[in-house]
């Protein structure tokens, strides 16, 4: 759907999930993640064999160098881009310190670099929107700047690529950005709407979840647990793990099965009773589920499988 809509390409994370997508039909997939070891070398060497346009993740020359090794074995190049830290201090280079790595990772035999990335995770953070747009902006001219210092430097860089869906809007206002990754949009959730992103009524995720215990006159329980709703708590500041849609209670503690609300001195609930439930980060719980339904007008209308959940290497 989002490809029928304009969409250019696929942004993943594991090997598995882009084996996934190739056997779909899916042509031009991106695993926005440092991929490392000649076993994944190996089998995306398999995947490449085909018409797939492909590239991966690179943050260090060591990480490159079990790439490079296996293509460069087999007569190939693998597509890379570097990843670049833009503040959140997780993986990628430091801008200053990506000449050096760009040159390094670029002298491999069995790599060609394509391109420079990275990603605001830190926006989940901002406690305003204003927050958000600033960091936004500061992706964009963080990896913008890096892709000129590496031009001026004589190593191409085709493609400048931002990520996150809070800070999409800003980072790709930036001259010099080619390309932008956003993913929870696809959904949204409570975190989402808690960073003014969008609105509750721009959500499509929730879970259908049964009342099966009131307890207590300011307490229920349904039965959506961690295994449901993952533990994320909601960002940038806590708060519960799940709202109940049409009601002013949150889903105050998770257990495995469990799913404890803080039911608001106007709400009443029944034992028996069905309930949706907005959660705070809807990438994991998509990955948590087999089925997803699609309804309207409380209408089930499709049914769309999971294909890619549980792939974890």
């Amino acid at each position: 759907m989002q490809v029928a809509a304009g969409a250019a390409g696929l942004s993943l994370a594991k090997v598995g999930e882009a084996e996934v997508f190739a056997d779909a039909g899916f042509d031009d997939i991106f695993l926005a993640y440092p991929t490392v070891g000649a076993d994944r070398a190996r089998r995306l060497l398999a995947l490449a064999a085909g018409r797939l346009r492909l590239a991966v993740g690179v943050d260090s020359l060591e990480g490159a160098r079990t790439l490079s090794d296996v293509f460069a074995g087999a007569g190939r190049r693998l597509d890379v881009f570097l990843k670049i830290d833009c503040g959140f201090h997780r993986v990628g280079v430091e801008p200053s310190k990506a000449l050096e790595t760009a040159r390094q990772i670029s002298g491999l035999p069995g790599l060609r670099m394509r391109g420079v990335f990275t990603h605001a995770g830190q926006a989940y953070l901002a406690e305003t929107r204003d927050a958000v747009s600033r960091i936004g902006r500061a992706e964009g001219e963080t990896v913008a700047a890096v892709a000129a210092t590496l031009r001026d430097a004589g190593l191409p860089v085709e493609e400048v690529s931002v990520g996150s869906t809070p800070t999409a809007a800003e980072g790709m206002r930036v001259p010099g950005v080619t390309e932008c990754r956003p993913g929870n949009y696809v959904y949204h959730d409570a975190s989402q709407v808690a960073l003014g992103t969008c609105t509750p009524e721009d959500c499509a995720m929730t879970v259908l979840s049964t009342i099966v215990s009131v307890p207590a006159s300011g307490r229920a329980v349904v039965d959506a647990g961690s295994k449901t709703l993952s533990s994320d708590t909601l960002r940038p500041r806590e708060g519960g793990y799940g709202l109940v849609l049409g009601t002013s209670s949150r889903l105050e503690r998770l257990s495995e099965e469990h799913g404890v609300v803080r039911v608001a001195p106007e709400d009443r609930f029944r034992v028996g009773s069905r309930v949706s439930i907005l959660p705070n980060h809807a990438c994991v719980v998509s990955n948590l589920h087999d089925r997803v339904y699609g309804v309207r007008a409380g209408r089930v209308e499709t049914e769309l499988r999971v294909a890619a959940r549980g792939r974890v290497d």
